[in-house]
């Protein structure tokens, strides 16, 4: 894992220090409240949980994933370095060996992964298959209605989403219901996506970087 490069606007600290940014003070009330600062995630004291990478904590706000709010994982191929990413996150929440949960109590929702889930390969990530529930929803409108139902009813634990097609609407529908969510809510979405517009608080880019200590699969995060 590579440090996130401090020059990424989205995860670096601002150029212009907050203190010479003008105080939400000086502005109407009602102008104040409808106000989002991008440097309110940093500050705000939302429970997290961590990567399982120490040079991705030390870049994440608040130290670890966000669990009240929408993660946006953009990859240039749909359903491999997702996981990759987080996978130690999956291994502290579904260990290999552990008991088996019931379905209602499994800590880690997936939404339309493009590739079934691979239980040996897991199991040799030392994640527990039997702690994921997968829901086959195969259409746009399949994955985006069971990612709002989950999101609506506060369901436990992790939720992976696969919306490749979401528009930027929807998104901020779902950043709104990801607020009251229990854990990390991730959406993944293509490499492409970048450029269009995202109400998600958290947008990472994950690619395989050059080969180092980590092997040639070395993950570079932006």
């Amino acid at each position: 894992m590579q440090p996130i490069p401090r020059r990424q606007a989205a995860l670096a600290p601002p150029a212009v220090p907050v203190s010479e940014a003008p105080p939400a003070a000086a502005l109407p009330p009602a102008v104040a409240a409808a106000v989002w600062r991008g440097d309110q995630l940093g500050r705000a004291a939302l429970p997290t949980r961590s990567s399982g990478f120490a040079a991705l904590d030390a870049q994440l706000p608040g130290g670890g994933w966000p669990c009240q709010g929408l993660t946006e994982l953009l990859c240039p191929q749909p359903g491999t370095l997702a996981w990759r990413l987080l996978a130690p996150l999956l291994r502290a929440l579904c260990p290999a060996g552990g008991p088996a949960r019931p379905a209602a109590a499994s800590p880690v929702l997936l939404v339309g992964p493009p590739h079934p889930p691979h239980p040996p390969g897991l199991r040799a990530d030392g994640i527990d298959e039997r702690g994921l529930v997968w829901l086959q929803a195969h259409t746009a409108a399949e994955r985006l209605w069971a990612t709002e139902q989950l999101l609506k009813a506060r369901a436990p634990g992790v939720l992976v989403a696969w919306l490749p097609q979401a528009r930027p609407e929807q998104l901020r529908r779902l950043q709104v219901l990801a607020g009251a969510a229990q854990g990390p809510v991730f959406v993944c979405r293509p490499q492409s996506a970048a450029r269009e517009a995202s109400a998600a608080p958290l947008r990472l880019l994950v690619r395989v970087g050059a080969t180092g200590d980590d092997g040639p699969w070395a993950l570079q995060v932006d």
